[in-house]
């Protein structure tokens, strides 16, 4: 699968199948995220690949909206040390890791971290040192869902030279 069209047709996926993710695969996941765009090349960022179904489960237990990683037979964990731009580094990290997963015929669920009440929490139960901040919990597995296209359309959200201008 091309870059294109990886990044077309990713969505968010909650429900997945059981059977395990090759130890090879996860690792190419987080190569792709280690070579995401990094402001200053200052590569900030930490991955904590959690397989364990009991941890999973206290993730999920903790995590408002992400009960699912219970289901998820991988959970990447993205820390990012604290600086000026630890959030766009993380993000980039987490966008390329979702992506290289739809190339791999792998779901993926963004799940937030960085401002929520649980963040420390998390940063404390995986072991992580003071300083680093939680950018997101990423669910990977096999899909078991064929979830829906459900996307602005393109004229809504591009405009040209200033906002609001739909044509050159």
């Amino acid at each position: 699968m091309d870059a294109l069209q990886a990044i077309k047709e990713r969505r968010s996926v909650r429900s997945f199948e059981s059977r395990a993710v090759p130890r090879q695969i996860v690792e190419d996941l987080i190569d792709c995220g280690r070579l995401a765009a990094t402001a200053i090349n200052l590569q900030p960022w930490e991955f904590v690949v959690v397989q364990n179904a009991d941890r999973r489960r206290e993730l999920a237990s903790i995590c408002e909206y992400g009960r699912f990683i219970a289901d998820a037979p991988v959970c990447i964990v993205i820390f990012c040390k604290d600086g000026k731009y630890y959030l766009e580094d993380g993000s980039a990290a987490s966008q390329n890791i979702m992506v290289a997963a739809h190339a791999h015929g792998l779901g993926t669920c963004w799940v937030a971290g960085d401002k929520k009440d649980y963040a420390e929490k998390l940063r404390e139960l995986l072991n992580v040192p003071a300083g680093y901040k939680l950018i997101s919990l990423i669910a990977v597995g096999y899909s078991s869902e064929k979830p829906e296209k459900n996307k602005r359309p393109l004229t809504d959200v591009l405009h040209w030279e200033k906002y609001g201008q739909k044509t050159v």
